[in-house]
């Protein structure tokens, strides 16, 4: 077998979200011939393929020739289906800035592929920032239900260009926190009306105060005398006397309430 037939038969292990052929038979172009190379998503399920441009047909396939179906085989399943693919990006600003350090946490957390440039945040377009992210798209668009990470050592690795990206997706989750916060805070707040507790501050004049202002409106007693009577029994100004506005109030409320 040459040299190219062992990894051209370890991709036609799976099928191709491309051409949508089955497992067991070469890539097919549109005009149903064999097709010269592997398409991308297909060999990119293929982790030591990864980092490869292409992946040609070898000769032994026929490419260039009219397709037939292959051999059928059982499609395997991605080994990145048991585990996330993480994709890694490295970046510094200049040739004297130290990248090693990037590359070695990038490894170490499992990146593959990692790419990498030195680059400075000035620049608008970042080469390898957007085959990075071309290669994150191309793998989640090949296996819909697969996880793909994009990974960086640091934040600032992004570079000012990426910022919009951060901003919406730390801005999604802050909606999201702030979204599920809200309905626990209401649940919470329905759960207590239940077992009768109510929020908000306490009541300055209670049940009996408010009946003993209204006898003593009800009998001519001026506003600011019927304060001058009433003593707050609870809270922070229990033994206090409520104001005019707060007698005011109660009395209101009781009108309001009479119509």
């Amino acid at each position: 077998m040459s040299e190219l037939a062992e990894p051209a038969a370890v991709v036609e292990q799976f099928d191709c979200p491309t051409c949508e052929v089955p497992a067991g038979s070469t890539c097919r172009t549109r005009g149903c011939k064999v097709a010269p190379k592997y398409h991308t998503p297909r060999f990119m399920l293929v982790p030591q393929l990864r980092a490869e441009l292409e992946v040609k047909t070898p000769a032994d396939r026929g490419p260039g020739r009219a397709w037939e179906m292959g051999p059928a085989i059982d499609a395997s399943a991605p080994e990145a289906a048991t585990k996330p693919t993480r994709v890694g990006y490295a970046r510094c600003s200049t040739a004297q800035q130290e990248l090693q350090s990037q590359l070695d946490a990038l490894a170490e957390a499992g990146c593959d592929p990692v790419f990498s440039e030195k680059i400075s945040t000035r620049v608008k377009v970042r080469p390898e920032f957007v085959k990075a992210m071309d290669f994150a798209r191309t793998i989640k668009k090949a296996v819909p239900h697969q996880r793909v990470i994009f990974t960086v050592h640091e934040m600032k690795s992004l570079g000012r260009g990426a910022a919009e990206l951060v901003f919406a997706f730390f801005a999604g989750m802050t909606e999201s926190e702030r979204e599920y916060t809200r309905e626990k805070s209401l649940e919470g707040q329905a759960s207590a009306r239940e077992r009768g507790r109510h929020g908000g501050r306490p009541k300055v004049v209670d049940d009996d105060m408010a009946a003993y202002a209204r006898s003593l409106r009800a009998n001519g007693v001026p506003v600011p005398e019927i304060a001058r009577k009433l003593v707050i029994t609870s809270g922070k100004n229990q033994g206090k006397r409520p104001s005019v506005a707060t007698v005011y109030r109660i009395l209101a409320e009781d009108a309001d309430g009479a119509e």
